[in-house]
């Protein structure tokens, strides 16, 4: 039985640094390599992308391309400093999350930023267990 495949998202959040979009490159080339993932779904200005549903399909760009971002200055998907609140005081994003991921079958989230991102990749992932939706969370420093 074949396992099934899921898509991925990845979003840059916080002051854009030197080696963010190198981040970005080695994520997309080594997750378009793994076969258990399907597309792999960028967000325009970080978290704010998977609020609003503004996703960028990286698959729609070439390997030439998508190596590119290693010499690219600034973020190119976009970058935010929206940082979540607790999830008790604001459910209705968190919940929002889900739902566009789920619209997406994105079981895999990926978010490259500093202290503040990270915090946001913790909540995301204890979220989505307490709500059991499968969702593998990897914070990129």
């Amino acid at each position: 039985m074949a396992q099934k495949i899921f898509n991925a998202f990845y979003a840059q959040s916080g002051g854009v640094t030197a080696v963010i979009n190198a981040s970005a490159c080695g994520l997309i080339e080594t997750a378009r390599k793994e076969p258990n993932i399907g597309k792999i779904y960028a967000g325009r200005n970080g978290i704010i992308g998977a609020l609003t549903e503004d996703l960028i399909d990286t698959s729609k760009e070439s390997d030439l391309i998508i190596s590119k971002l290693k010499h690219t200055p600034a973020g190119a998907f976009g970058s935010c400093r929206h940082k979540l609140s607790d999830p008790a005081e604001n459910e209705k994003e968190y919940l929002r999350l889900i739902e566009v991921f789920k619209a997406h079958d994105i079981k895999y989230f990926f978010y490259n930023g500093g202290g503040d991102s990270q915090d946001t990749t913790n909540k995301i992932a204890q979220f989505s267990i307490e709500n059991d939706y499968p969702l593998v969370c990897i914070g990129i420093p």
